[in-house]
């Protein structure tokens, strides 16, 4: 099967790279799940945050191992009304829970092909709605018309999946695929990818109306006896923000719709901000990244850290920094957390990804373009093969620490990148990452926060107006502004432009 033929490739990629622990071992040979929890490498992941300049805390070790771990159970993929199999629905019904996976060694493989199912399957517990009344709705081709859903090429709903629970039949929604699945021209589905707001408007309308979990009973599980907006504020506020705009978020006068875009392949993470968001990341190309997130937040030494983050992101992240604990003495606990197989094989496979067949063949216009590239000196920073250096540039305003640990990877350069999400968030490390320019092509949105959705509007001079109207995320109450930062490129004449573009999609 192809896809596996190239994660087999992709082992002894690893294994020149330096992953030979994890990746070089093949055949029969089987492997163990690592304790990816531990103290020791959890002291020096985070990046400290600027203002602070502490690490953000993490649970212990002891605290993980001790929490629960939680009913993760095999899910299937909900139908579009008048797309399901014959006996489908009656077979869901009766389905008992079965374990998501099996504890134990495995092949290589066995890791990758697990985590390939996992990555589709996986849910998330606390977003489960058993309510019959639901479960009739989003099986009703009126309702479903009304709300402007849409089948995907196979008949299913992206993001959506029945789970059968020790409870009952519940609707739940993907925790990976949901944001890291892209919906091609073709019908087909990149895994990684991320989901831009052509491809999740619909989906994302079916799952928002039909409500995967009501408010209340998503804040008693994040913070008991708390109203939404206490929880508003514990999710977004930076208290040691000079001006904190995450305050707002707690008043009565700020409501979704003043977020215009947030949806649309950009999210208000947890720790970032509804007024300062991200785009969605891609996780294709991982094992050449060194670190996770926009703003370097974390390192990236292996499949390990990939482990430990999707563990903070899903259940477990204690929201600690420094002297200031943003949770509730109610709210930081740890109320279920994952088996080390399950983000094993997640991590497996994640780091087997491949990007989807480029359709732009290089052409003379495109060889015109790769010449222009290397005249103006974009190699400098995105560094062929890989298109990136890996480095870090400076939020406007920031200047690091002299004993900053990420110093050797830190240029003493700012390409004038706004210092929002940098510097007043809790995401805040006051750096960006040079992002790698493949898979440009495919990826859909630009800047970090998402508001640039073509290279042709990227290149375009006049996204640095103040009343310039961007096509991606625009802002709280915000219809025109600048889109800041890197300059480079906007002066070229227009045939080179064009043909840097062109080469651009190509790679």
């Amino acid at each position: 099967m192809y896809i596996l033929d190239c994660m087999t490739v992709k082992a002894w990629m690893f294994f020149a790279l330096g992953f030979s622990t994890l990746f070089a071992q093949t055949g029969g040979q089987r492997i163990e799940a690592p304790r990816f929890w531990n103290d020791h490498d959890l002291a020096d992941w985070a990046t400290p945050v600027a203002g602070l300049n502490v690490r953000p805390g993490h649970y212990s070790e002891k605290e993980y191992y001790a929490a629960p771990i939680g009913e993760y159970v095999r899910t299937y993929p909900v139908y579009f009304p008048g797309r399901e199999p014959a006996g489908y629905w009656d077979s869901i019904r009766n389905k008992k829970p079965e374990p998501l996976m099996a504890p134990g060694s495995r092949t290589s493989s066995e890791w990758m092909t697990e985590g390939s199912r996992i990555f589709h399957e996986l849910d998330l517990p606390y977003l489960r709605n058993y309510d019959t009344k639901l479960l009739a709705l989003i099986r009703s081709a009126d309702e479903c018309a009304k709300l402007g859903g849409h089948p995907q090429k196979d008949g299913t709903m992206l993001g959506l999946r029945w789970v059968p629970t020790s409870k009952g039949l519940a609707l739940g929604q993907q925790d990976c695929a949901v944001c890291h699945s892209r919906v091609m021209p073709d019908g087909s589905i990149v895994d990684g990818a991320p989901a831009p707001g052509a491809d999740r408007g619909s989906m994302i309308s079916v799952i928002g109306k039909f409500v995967t979990h009501d408010s209340a009973s998503f804040v008693a599980f994040f913070s008991p006896g708390e109203t939404a907006k206490q929880v508003n504020w514990r999710f977004w506020a930076a208290p040691w923000v000079p001006g904190d705009i995450n305050e707002r978020v707690a008043a009565p006068d700020v409501n979704a719709p003043d977020f215009a875009g947030l949806g649309r392949g950009v999210i208000p993470r947890f720790n970032g901000s509804p007024f300062y968001p991200t785009k969605t990341p891609d996780l294709i190309d991982l094992p050449n990244r060194k670190y996770i997130d926009h703003t370097a937040t974390h390192l990236l030494r292996g499949p390990e850290d990939l482990m430990r983050y999707a563990a903070l992101v899903s259940c477990c992240d204690s929201a600690d920094f420094g002297q200031y604990h943003l949770l509730s003495a109610k709210g930081r606990r740890i109320l279920y957390r994952f088996p080390d197989e399950l983000l094993f094989a997640l991590a497996r496979y994640i780091y087997s990804l491949q990007p989807p067949p480029n359709p732009n063949a290089g052409d003379i216009h495109a060889a015109a373009g790769r010449t222009v590239f290397e005249r103006e000196g974009c190699g400098g920073c995105h560094t062929p093969p890989l298109y990136t250096n890996n480095k870090l540039t400076l939020a406007v305003g920031f200047t690091p620490a002299p004993d900053h640990p990420l110093r050797a990877d830190v240029l003493s350069v700012t390409v004038g990148t706004d210092a929002g999400l940098a510097l007043k968030t809790r995401k805040g490390t006051g750096l960006y990452k040079i992002p790698s320019l493949r898979g440009v092509w495919y990826r859909g949105l630009f800047g970090h926060d998402g508001s640039v959705t073509t290279l042709e509007e990227w290149f375009d001079p006049a996204r640095l107006r103040d009343d310039y109207t961007p096509s991606g995320y625009k802002g709280f109450k915000v219809t025109r502004r600048s889109v800041p930062g890197h300059e480079f490129g906007l002066t070229l004449e227009a045939e080179d432009k064009a043909a840097l573009i062109a080469f651009l999609k190509t790679l």
